[in-house]
């Protein structure tokens, strides 16, 4: 009974979780403007330190990878 009940609920997470995962992308700011597409771009800027909101959305963003990932997998393999 409880099997069925999650694997009711999962589509749902896995929505819910690439939703927020899209939006942590599209939050994190990029330095590569379009002269970085196109072979310009600043090459001493190579390093680059995450602070503050930065950082938060960059590690949120791996750990909502992770848990889209976990919940996939865990998808394929209770069918």
């Amino acid at each position: 009974m409880n099997m069925t009940i999650i694997t009711n609920i999962l589509p749902y997470i896995q929505i819910t979780l690439s939703i927020i995962l899209i939006g942590a992308i599209l939050l994190q700011q990029s330095d590569a403007g379009v002269g970085g597409v196109l072979g310009g771009g600043d090459a001493g800027g190579l390093y680059h330190t995450r602070r503050g909101f930065e950082k938060f959305i960059f590690i949120a963003t791996i750990v909502v990878a992770i848990l889209l990932v976990t919940s996939s997998l865990f998808a394929i393999f209770v069918k």
